[in-house]
């Protein structure tokens, strides 16, 4: 027997099917009833309660039940575990906000203990909301029993992950874990490196006016300048634009554009006065060069003949 619905109201189906599935343990049932020598392992790939939860967060999540749900159509105990992301820079920038203090006065005017518990009440503020959107949207984990980043127990189940890396053994018999150099962002501020994640936080870039370089690259003379521009004896350079001086030292060649239409324009050298030739993009030359000093540069020249 079918029940007949002259209306289709879906919020009510809604809240009807997931009281079904709470009364009846749906979803306890459908691990439950599976083998434990056959299992999908799935952890939540954990969200941090400290933020309120978007419809971002439900699309995401929809995704990742659809792989949990087939699986345990197939037969696959799929026991999900949820999980809290606590660590982390926002959570520490969030609370000294909030206590009016800086990494500073940690110790100072709140204890070490105090300042942990502030992170720690911080970080959950918002899983009742999550957990109510969890259940809403039919997602199915395990909210009873999450792993928490700053529990013990987390924390050393990574450290003993490290040490399983550490004893293992490549075949040429060297560690799985090794020591290497990268270059990270930091925030002298913070005290701390910075993760991608928290380098695209808002407010973290504004627009600034910096300096760059132009460096001016000597034409030394052999038969290929020759070729290109002549043989005689002036004090010819190339322009280029760099905003990253500190690669100068390592510069080993420049590149030109085919499609680029370049030209040569007679100037004194900024630094020395004295007479110079550069090269630049045509189209470029009037944001270097003012056409209104044209005389005033020939009168230069002339004078110094």
């Amino acid at each position: 027997m079918y029940r007949e619905f002259k209306h289709l109201h879906l919020p009510s189906i809604d809240a009807e099917i997931r009281q079904f599935w709470e009364d009846e343990r749906i979803f306890e049932k459908s691990v439950e009833q599976r083998p434990t020598d056959k299992s999908y392992v799935f952890y939540e790939g954990p969200p941090s309660a400290n933020g309120k939860p978007g419809i971002h967060h439900v699309m995401a999540r929809t995704v990742k039940d659809l792989f949990c749900r087939y699986n345990t159509l197939k037969g696959y105990r799929v026991e999900r575990k949820g999980g809290w992301d606590t660590h982390g820079l926002p959570i520490e920038l969030q609370v000294e906000k909030e206590l009016g203090i800086t990494k500073e006065d940690i110790g100072k005017k709140v204890t070490v203990d105090e300042y942990n518990q502030a992170c720690r009440s911080t970080v959950m503020r918002y899983k009742d909301l999550w957990d109510d959107i969890t259940r809403r949207m039919g997602y199915w984990v395990d909210l009873d029993n999450p792993y928490i980043t700053f529990k013990n127990e987390y924390i050393e189940s990574c450290w003993w992950l490290l040490q399983q890396l550490y004893n293992k053994k490549t075949p040429a018999g060297e560690s799985y874990l090794y020591k290497g150099f990268t270059i990270q962002p930091y925030s002298p501020a913070a005290g701390t490196g910075l993760s991608s994640h928290e380098l695209n936080m808002p407010g973290c870039y504004k627009e600034v006016t910096d300096f760059s370089t132009v460096a001016m690259f000597k034409v030394r003379r052999n038969a290929v300048s020759a070729s290109l521009f002549g043989k005689d004896d002036e004090d010819l350079r190339i322009l280029a634009w760099t905003t990253t001086p500190w690669t100068l030292p390592s510069n080993v060649a420049l590149t030109v554009g085919p499609q680029i239409e370049y030209t040569k324009v007679r100037t004194l050298s900024p630094y020395t006065g004295a007479p110079v030739s550069v090269i630049l993009a045509k189209d470029r030359v009037s944001a270097y060069f003012n056409p209104e000093d044209e005389n005033q540069l020939w009168k230069a020249l002339q004078r110094r003949r």
